[in-house]
């Protein structure tokens, strides 16, 4: 009985034992290949996020670059369009005042034909020739020439 038990046991329990052995091997391996794989994906998740994290962070920055441009941008057409009006009310200052040196030049040659005028009338009615001669000496005397150079 030894004998058969020993042979059944090399018949039937070697082969078993190999195959447990066998499957025992294949469930590790799987475990192995699954546990590697596991740590694959959270590799990969990591590596996710911080590609998400890198991203967000350069748009914010192309965000904040282009409010920048943006600002120096209306800055400088603010600075522009101040420039373009000061340029303006001096050119608008500058006709004003030509303006006003041409009014003041016509009214001084009107008021001298208007004296001129009445003085002539006056004198070439009260005054002989030598008289009127005179008279225009020392008025032309006393004006001088600053009142005709102004």
């Amino acid at each position: 009985m030894f004998f058969v038990f020993l042979l059944l046991s090399y018949l039937l329990f070697n082969p078993a034992r190999n195959l447990m052995e066998k499957r025992q091997e294949g469930i590790r391996e799987q475990m192995e290949t699954a546990a590697r794989e596991k740590q694959d994906a959270i590799q990969f998740k990591a590596e996710y996020d911080e590609k998400i994290k890198n991203v967000q962070k350069e748009t914010d920055e192309i965000l904040s670059e282009a409010r920048k441009k943006a600002l120096k941008k209306e800055s400088v057409m603010l600075e522009e369009a101040r420039e373009e009006a000061a340029q303006i009310v001096a050119r608008a200052n500058r006709e004003v005042e030509l303006e006003k040196s041409k009014v003041k030049d016509e009214m001084k040659q009107e008021i001298i034909n208007v004296a001129t005028a009445m003085a002539g009338k006056i004198v070439a009615s009260s005054l002989d020739e030598s008289k009127q001669s005179q008279l225009l000496a020392d008025t032309l005397e006393e004006m001088g020439d600053e009142t005709w150079l102004s």
